[in-house]
C-alpha cells in the first residue's frame, strides 16, 4: 500500500530531500502507509525513516526527527471516504429530496472519521486490519451506531446481512480496553421497549469501555415514499422510553457513579417535560448528539448575563432557530432585554422544506429561513446558529452553505441584513446578541 502526496511544502525537509508531488508514500519506520491514522501514529515516533517511491521509479529514504516534514495529501484522509453499505430503515439520507448537491446523498461510514471527527460508524464497514488496527493503534474513542444488540432484528433495521455478526466487534474493542461512545436511534415499536431494555442492559455490561449510551429519535422527513412505515414519536411513547432509561441510569449512578444511558433533548421537549440539570448528564459525553445541548446552552447563557455588566443598549436583533428550542431561546431572551433594554426577536422557523416533523434547528433550510424572514424588520442583524451550516463533509463546495445549497451570502442580501453565525454556545450567543468581544 502507499500513498500519493500532492504537494510538499517550499523549503520543507522533503522538499530539500527532493520530494515531489506525484511521489509516493510507501513506508515509516517500515510500517505501510494507508491513510492518515498510519502516517500520525507513526510520525510520532522519536525516530523516523520515511521510504518513498518516486516518479522516475527509483526508491528513495529521508531520516528526520520531526514530525512536519513538508508533505501534503489530497485529503485529510489521503485517500477515499469509505461508504457506508446499510439500507437503515431510519437513514435520513433516503429522506432527502432529489436536486441536492451530491455530496449530500453520500453515506460515511468511515472508522477513521469517528476518531477524527466524531462521526459515528455501525462497524458493518470494516475490515479486519481496520479493527486489529484500532485495538494495536490504541484508537480511541470510537463512536459507534449500534440501535439494538439483537443480532437478528439490527439485520432488519440496517438490512444488512452482517449487520448482527459485527456486533462482536464490540465486545472485542471491549475486551482491548477501547473506550466507545454508543448511540441508539431509536424507531417506535421497533427498537424501544424491551429491545431499548436488552440493548442498555448488554451495552452496560461493557462499562467502563463503553462510556456512554444516547438514546435518540428517529427523524421523518416527508419524503419517505417507497421507505419503510416509520412514526415519529409522541408525548406518550417519549415519555416511555425516558421512563426506562432513568429506571436503568438511576440504577447505574449507584453502581458506576454515572447515569451512562441518556435520552437526546428532543425525547424530553416531545414528552413535554423538563430538561433536567447539568449533574444528569455527567460532563456532556454525548453533546454533539444532542444529548443535553439545551442545558448546556442555557446554563452558559445565564452564566454570562449574570457576569456580563453591559450597559444598557439601544438596538433591535433578530435570532431564528427550530421549534423545539423556541421556548427556550425566547425564556432566556426575555432576561437578556429585561436586564440591557435591548430589543430581542426570536423567531421560529417551520420546516416545511423536509416536513414539519422535522423540529430541529440543524436542518432548518436557506429558503424557509427567507420565505419566514421576509416580511419582518430583523433590526441591525440576523443571528443565525452555525449548525444549520452543512460544512460537515469538509468538502470546500459546501461551506456557508444551507442544506439546500442557498449560501448565508445569498440569504442575506435576499433578506437585506448582516448575518452573524453564532458557534451556538450560550454564552457566546448573548456575546453575539449584544455585539461585545
Amino acid at each position: 500500500m502507499s500513498v500519493k502526496i500532492s504537494g510538499v511544502k517550499k523549503n520543507s525537509l522533503c522538499d530539500a530531500k527532493g520530494i515531489k508531488a506525484g511521489d509516493e508514500l510507501l513506508k515509516i519506520n517500515g510500517n505501510e502507509i494507508m491513510d492518515v491514522l498510519d502516517f500520525d501514529f507513526y510520525m510520532a515516533e522519536q525516530n523516523i525513516t520515511l521510504t518513498f517511491k518516486c516518479g522516475n521509479g527509483k526508491y528513495k529514504v529521508v531520516k528526520t526527527k520531526s514530525t512536519d516534514c513538508g508533505l501534503e495529501f489530497d485529503t485529510y484522509l489521503m485517500d477515499k471516504q469509505q461508504h457506508c453499505k446499510n439500507k437503515c430503515i431510519f437513514c435520513f439520507i433516503d429522506q432527502l429530496p432529489k436536486g441536492l448537491r451530491p455530496s449530500l446523498y453520500f453515506k460515511d461510514d468511515d472508522s477513521r472519521l469517528s476518531f477524527l471527527f466524531g462521526n459515528y460508524i455501525t462497524l458493518t464497514n470494516i475490515s479486519e486490519h481496520e479493527v486489529q488496527r484500532i485495538i494495536d493503534m490504541h484508537i480511541s474513542p470510537v463512536n459507534v451506531s449500534v440501535h439494538t444488540m439483537n443480532p437478528e432484528l439490527r439485520v432488519k433495521m440496517m438490512k444488512n446481512k452482517n449487520a448482527g455478526e459485527s456486533l462482536k466487534i464490540i465486545k472485542r474493542l471491549a475486551d482491548a480496553g477501547i473506550k466507545m461512545n454508543t448511540q441508539l436511534v431509536l424507531c417506535p415499536g421497533i427498537n424501544d421497549g424491551d429491545e431499548l431494555r436488552r440493548s442498555i442492559e448488554e451495552l452496560s455490561a461493557l462499562y467502563p469501555s463503553v462510556q456512554s449510551i444516547a438514546a435518540v429519535p428517529v427523524g421523518i422527513t416527508k419524503f419517505r415514499d417507497g421507505l419503510d412505515k416509520l412514526e415519529p414519536y409522541n408525548k406518550e411513547t417519549a415519555g416511555e422510553v425516558i421512563d426506562i432509561i432513568e429506571e436503568y441510569s438511576n440504577k447505574f449512578r449507584k453502581e458506576f457513579g454515572i447515569g451512562l444511558c441518556y435520552p437526546a433533548d428532543e425525547f424530553f421537549i416531545k414528552a413535554e417535560r423538563e430538561i433536567p440539570s447539568a449533574e444528569y448528564y455527567d460532563g456532556f459525553p454525548q453533546f454533539d448528539n444532542g444529548v443535553g445541548m439545551v442545558r448546556s446552552f442555557t446554563d452558559d447563557f445565564l452564566d454570562e448575563l449574570e457576569y456580563c455588566n453591559e450597559k444598557s443598549i439601544n438596538k433591535k436583533v433578530t435570532l431564528a432557530t427550530g421549534v423545539d428550542f423556541y421556548p427556550y431561546l425566547c425564556d432566556l431572551c426575555k432576561k437578556a432585554e429585561e436586564k440591557y433594554n435591548i430589543k430581542i426577536q426570536v423567531k421560529k422557523i417551520i420546516n416545511h422544506f423536509f416536513g414539519e416533523t422535522i423540529t430541529v434547528s440543524g436542518l432548518v433550510t436557506g429558503i424557509d429561513l427567507f420565505e419566514q424572514l421576509k416580511d419582518y424588520d430583523l433590526g441591525e442583524y440576523l443571528i443565525l446558529p452555525s449548525s444549520m451550516i452543512s460544512d460537515y463533509t469538509n468538502h470546500t463546495e459546501n461551506k456557508n452553505k444551507f442544506l439546500d445549497d442557498m449560501t448565508v451570502e445569498e440569504l442575506s442580501e435576499r433578506l437585506n441584513t448582516k448575518i452573524i453565525l453564532t458557534k451556538g454556545d450560550g454564552g457566546q450567543v448573548l456575546k453575539d446578541i449584544l455585539g461585545v468581544e
